[in-house]
């Protein structure tokens, strides 16, 4: 039957008729190693360790700065803000979408995906600004800080 059939056709052939298949016994001590691996495709897309401690003292800076955060015309505290943020960063390592701060700032923290609104920031009395320029000034001060 496997003359007939062909390598991928025949195995499931043979799962789907019911029949012995040699193949499943090598499968089974495949699947140890295969699980044991998924973590590490899990951690695939995550930036490199300098991005990320620069976006996690963006985050940080956020959540503290007792600043409104407004997302397609509604105002947020920054606790919601951060959520909403980290939410999108989060889709974004999946696809392997951030690479650095630049790119995290850019992709979820400046604007909607789904409106393409930018989101804004409002300080105290201050007039709202948009966050993607308050967030790279204050990526810039911490790099000079750090350095």
């Amino acid at each position: 039957m496997s003359g007939v059939l062909g390598g991928a056709a025949h195995a499931a052939a043979v799962l789907r008729w019911g029949r012995v298949n040699y193949r499943v016994p090598a499968m089974r001590r495949l699947l140890p190693t295969i699980l044991l691996l998924m973590p590490l495709f899990a951690y695939a897309g995550e930036p490199p360790p300098a991005a990320r401690q620069e976006i996690d003292h963006l985050v940080t800076y956020l959540k503290n700065s007792g600043c409104q955060f407004n997302r397609n015309g509604s105002w947020y505290g920054p606790d919601k803000a951060v959520d909403h943020i980290n939410e999108k960063y989060q889709y974004l390592v999946k696809r392997d979408l951030v690479g650095s701060a630049e790119d995290f700032i850019a992709r979820a923290a400046s604007e909607s995906s789904l409106s393409g609104k930018p989101y804004l920031v409002k300080c105290g009395a201050s007039a709202p600004q948009p966050s993607g320029p308050w967030l790279k000034a204050e990526l810039e001060k911490f790099r000079r800080e750090r350095h």
